[in-house]
């Protein structure tokens, strides 16, 4: 794989500060690729473009969400989703008795904000709101997103630098967190499975077979078998390396809880379907979607869709319960989605019909098979939680795991 020349012309062309930027991304990673033998595996590269510090695409002072970066979350998209799952909050912070919340990586501040304003309204505001962010940019804008928004709240919020300390009671969400862990990316060929490289050229930087890995080889074989197929010569695609450690991270500290995550993605048997043959890796620059991850670095947002099966054998493994998994429309539809949309007082006032039908839009993209209601997919993990979650009432679909 080679960036696409053509593929650049397509895409805005970045602000002279922006291109100094992703040059010098770039000779990060030549610089490491160089250190380590002349290649590094592309969970490598990921990280190092998404997270390298004060350099990656997460770590550095970008605009990424919203309409002004790069891409649109479903909280920016429309103020219910976040009512939805405030709902959901609410209820497992009564069965609780009480508790905290840590949203993971809080993007613009939108959701924070918006949550926080559903639970005051519904009496039930956690103990403390707490926000895990990389990003000392995107920490000062989910600062002014609170004050603008809930001044009267901002004194309950807190930014952590680490996860939370053991004996932690509550809720930890992430929303569109899973998608951008760094994969590993494989290829089958006649000589076996191949780990795909990245290795530095005079123009940039490329993508190759590498040699037989074993622990890639051992990894595609579980895949196999847990699918009940072989995939067949010229597929590619990828796996979370370190996925266990990670959720293994998240349970620990959970003495009572859940963990409430949302994102695109499918379980592991249409994940790796036959006709799925390319993967699932998916960039964001400036409102284009394209799949050259090796274009314009610290730049762009690179993605690619989760297998939630592999999150929820994951959790077993860390000592979580998977209490629910459902497609985010029904996940929405469970939370009172259509109940909160009844609420508008556009259905007996016609001269606020414009803000009603504008939420009906809304509902439509949140909910809709073509936009995000099916390719977006909610689980819910969860330890010393005994309480049905209403998110999953409308339907839960454990069973496609």
């Amino acid at each position: 794989m080679v960036p696409s020349v053509d593929l650049l012309k397509t895409l805005p062309a970045p602000d002279p500060a922006a291109a100094a930027h992703s040059a010098q991304v770039l000779d990060h990673i030549r610089t490491e690729i160089a250190a380590t033998g002349g290649a590094i595996s592309f969970a490598r590269f990921m990280h190092l473009a998404l997270y390298a510090p004060g350099l990656g695409y997460y770590c550095a002072g970008t605009r990424k969400f919203g309409s002004g970066g790069d891409f649109i979350t479903a909280p920016e998209l429309s103020p219910l989703f976040s009512r939805c799952l405030a709902r959901q909050c609410q209820d497992i912070l009564q069965a609780l008795g009480g508790g905290a919340i840590v949203e993971l990586g809080a993007g613009t501040g939108i959701m924070a904000a918006d949550l926080l304003q559903e639970l005051q309204t519904l009496n039930a505001l956690p103990e403390q709101y707490a926000i895990l962010e990389l990003s000392g940019e995107l920490r000062e804008r989910q600062r002014q997103t609170l004050v603008e928004r809930i001044p009267e709240l901002v004194e309950r919020v807190v930014w952590l630098d680490a996860l939370p300390q053991p004996g932690f009671r509550g809720l930890v969400l992430g929303n569109e967190v899973l998608d951008a862990l760094p994969v590993e990316r494989f290829r089958i060929t006649a000589q076996g499975v191949r780990r795909l490289v990245v290795v530095a050229t005079e123009t940039g930087l490329t993508c190759i077979e590498g040699e037989d890995d074993p622990s890639v080889t051992e990894a595609v074989a579980r895949i196999e078998a847990d699918i009940g197929w072989r995939l067949p010569e010229g597929y590619t695609s990828e796996y979370v390396p370190h996925l266990a450690e990670w959720l293994a991270a998240l349970a620990e500290p959970l003495a009572a809880g859940a963990l409430l995550l949302i994102d695109y993605g499918y379980p592991r048997r249409e994940y790796y379907h036959p006709e799925r043959a390319t993967g699932t890796l998916l960039c964001h620059y400036r409102h284009r979607a394209h799949e050259d991850p090796l274009l314009l670095p610290g730049l762009q947002d690179i993605t690619a869709s989760v297998d939630f099966t592999a999150v929820a054998d994951a959790a077993l493994a860390a000592g979580l319960e998977v209490a629910g998994y459902a497609r985010q429309s029904h996940f929405l539809f469970g939370c009172g989605l259509m109940e909160l949309l009844a609420e508008d007082e556009g259905i007996s006032n016609p001269a606020h019909s414009t803000p009603y039908l504008e939420q009906a839009r809304q509902v439509k993209l949140l909910t809709l098979p073509g936009e995000m209601g099916d390719r977006f997919q909610a689980i819910a993990l969860t330890r010393n939680l005994e309480i049905p979650l209403r998110g999953f009432a409308f339907r839960d679909e454990r069973s496609r795991l």
